[in-house]
């Protein structure tokens, strides 16, 4: 009897549950794969950090996933990426690492007025890396496009903090695609792993007729297709194992797990 071959170790990080939107990407892509997944519960929401502590949190954390075990790493944070993906790239040259940036590509590709919006934390709105982007992008589109950066300040966190359906979220929501609408943005790009998860207010508030940009299913293809060249994981490694840390609270971690990916599994406590 030929053995099962060991699946891949794929390590997923967030400063909070929002990448739970990968994480659930990654699953579909590439159900046999072992996913390890950190939530930076205790220090979230990232979006109104320094560039220093982000990196030193983002540094800390790969180091945990990688002693896991973890043969490459997913940022699952947009802000997490803009900060310190090319440092983490660099002192770990030999570890393939996967970052997110909002999906301001295809929604040029899918903008019919040339009105695109992008709701993201101001950290990275902020960032060189996203200007950089949408300074690329701009210059390479066909015929005038305007963006609208609406910086969604304490989104993430009432996402962390309350249920996804209370006044709370709701309010927020509202509060911050009320510019968009007004601008007449038939795209918006969701530039934070966190707001998936209340797209469907995030549609209520724009219209049925509004493009929503998540870019989730892209990084899951890319991992994929870099886990293609790994070699298998350690001895013991189940396929479509799911493990979730925090570094602060689990319950909240594990009630959203069970609500967005189906997933009935005790969050642990991460030490870093």
């Amino acid at each position: 009897m030929v053995p099962t071959p060991r699946p891949v170790r794929i390590g997923v990080f967030d400063s909070g549950v929002g990448g739970l939107s990968v994480l659930h990407a990654l699953r579909e892509a590439a159900p046999a794969a072992a996913l390890l997944y950190v939530a930076d519960t205790a220090h979230a929401p990232y979006g109104e950090r320094s560039a220093g502590f982000i990196g030193e949190r983002t540094h800390r954390i790969a180091a945990f996933l990688r002693a896991r075990g973890a043969q490459m790493l997913v940022i699952a944070c947009n802000t997490a990426t803009a900060a310190a993906v090319q440092a983490l790239r660099a002192g770990m040259p030999d570890w393939p690492v996967v970052g997110i940036e909002p999906g301001v590509k295809p929604a040029l590709a899918l903008t019919r007025n040339g009105q695109v919006g992008v709701m993201a934390t101001r950290a990275t709105l902020q960032s060189d890396r996203f200007r950089a982007l949408l300074q690329r992008l701009a210059q390479g589109a066909h015929g005038p496009v305007a963006f609208h950066l609406q910086a969604c300040s304490g989104l993430a966190q009432a996402i962390e903090q309350h249920p996804l359906d209370s006044p709370a979220v709701k309010a927020c929501v509202a509060e911050h695609c009320a510019p968009l609408r007004e601008a007449g943005c038939d795209a918006v790009v969701l530039g934070c792993t966190h707001y998936p998860l209340v797209a469907h207010h995030i549609r209520a508030e724009m219209g049925p007729q509004v493009a929503l940009v998540d870019t989730a299913q892209a990084v899951a293809r890319r991992t994929l297709a870099l886990a293609q060249a790994l070699p298998p994981g350690a001895p013991g490694t189940a396929a479509g194992s799911v493990e979730l840390w925090s570094t602060g609270d689990p319950s909240r971690l594990e009630e959203l797990a069970q609500r967005w990916m189906g997933l009935r599994i005790a969050a642990q406590v991460a030490p870093v």
